[in-house]
Parts: C-alpha cells; structure tokens; sequence
C-alpha cells in the first residue's frame, strides 16, 4: 500500500513526526502538498462531503480507505505495522503515551511564540511571548526533559531507547524535539543538556 501524507508543504511542524516515522520504516508514500496541485489537493479532501470521518486539520494519512488524522493517531497506526513500536500491549500504549507527552512538550513550545492566539502574527503579542518564554526555559524544558531522561534510565544498563530494546516512533520524535528546542532556546537548551543524557551528538 502506498500511503498519502497531507501536511503543509514549507514547514516541518507537526507532520514531521509523520515523516520521520515514514522514512525510517523505509515505505512507499507521497508527500501529497508538496507535489504539484498538491495543496489544492489537501483542501478538497479536507472538505470533501464523501469523507464520513474528516480530520480537523493536517497532518493526516490516506492509507487505503482509512483517513487518519492527528499525529499521535497516525504514529499509533503506523508503528506496530512496521516494527516502530513493541508487540505487546502494554509496549505499544507507552509508546502512545509518550507521544501524547511530547505533544504536550510541542504544544508549550508554540505558545511561547503565540501565547494569545494562533492566529495573530508573533510582533502582535511579543510582550506575553517574553513572559512565556521566561517560565518556559528554566521550569518546562527541564521538567519535560527531565522526565524522558528518567525513562531512558529506566530502561535499563543499555537505555538508548525510550521503550526497550529497538528504536520506535517516539525515540524519533524526540530527536525532532530536542533538535527544535536546541534552534528555538540555544542558552536554555546548553544548560539544561549538561545535567541529561540528551546531549549534542
């Protein structure tokens, strides 16, 4: 089966986490918004009456006859299909909420650059950014890292993995994080690397 990714074609973004699981799982699939009519592409499906069960917004996943949406749900379906995520129940679950986790990390992220409103151009609501920012640095990418830092410890002697012995898509969403924070906070990232495993390579 060939897959089709409908994301936003400039940006990484959310649909990145989607990219990076579809490139190391080594499958077919076409980048649909990034091809020619591909964005008109992307907003007829979005609001085509034929779809009963239509995502709210990019990122989303033709597979088939399914259309998946939301990047947790798209990595949940994808992992256990090709091996980037554990068998078992109980694996694939805290795979899945690691994901939520970092949608969490990547949802505070945002708001320190659009703390009102989506919507409104970052020079609209600089002031509230800065005061964001000033408690998302020291008190939330610590607590967020901290946190898969005790995971990975977990894990055991080995710990390069988040959940076990073998990659999955939440050890690729990670990497996409921390690579995010390191361009966004380069200060904040240095500090709080020198106390975590999530160092430079």
């Amino acid at each position: 089966m060939q897959y089709e990714l409908y994301y936003w074609p400039g940006i990484q973004g959310r649909g990145e986490f989607v990219r990076l699981a579809l490139e190391e799982a080594d499958v077919d699939y076409v980048d649909v918004a990034r091809a020619k009519g591909g964005l008109a592409r992307m907003e007829r499906l979005l609001e085509s009456p034929r779809v009963k069960q239509p995502p709210f917004a990019p990122p989303f996943l033709k597979a088939g006859g399914l259309v998946i949406a939301q990047t947790a749900n798209i990595l949940l379906f994808l992992g256990p299909r090709h091996g980037l995520a554990p068998k078992p129940e109980g694996g694939r679950l805290f795979v899945h909420q690691l994901q939520l986790t970092i949608a969490d990390l990547v949802a505070e992220a945002h708001d320190t650059h659009h703390p009102v409103a989506s919507g409104l151009y970052y020079e609209d609501q600089k002031r509230e950014a800065k005061r964001t920012a000033q408690n998302f640095r020291p008190e939330r990418i610590p607590k967020f890292l901290g946190y898969f830092e005790t995971v990975l410890r977990r894990q055991g002697a080995d710990g390069r993995y988040l959940a076990g012995a073998r990659l999955s898509y939440a050890d690729l969403s990670l990497f996409q994080v921390v690579e995010g924070l390191r361009y966004a906070f380069p200060h904040a990232m240095r500090r709080t690397e020198k106390a975590l495993r999530v160092s430079p390579p």
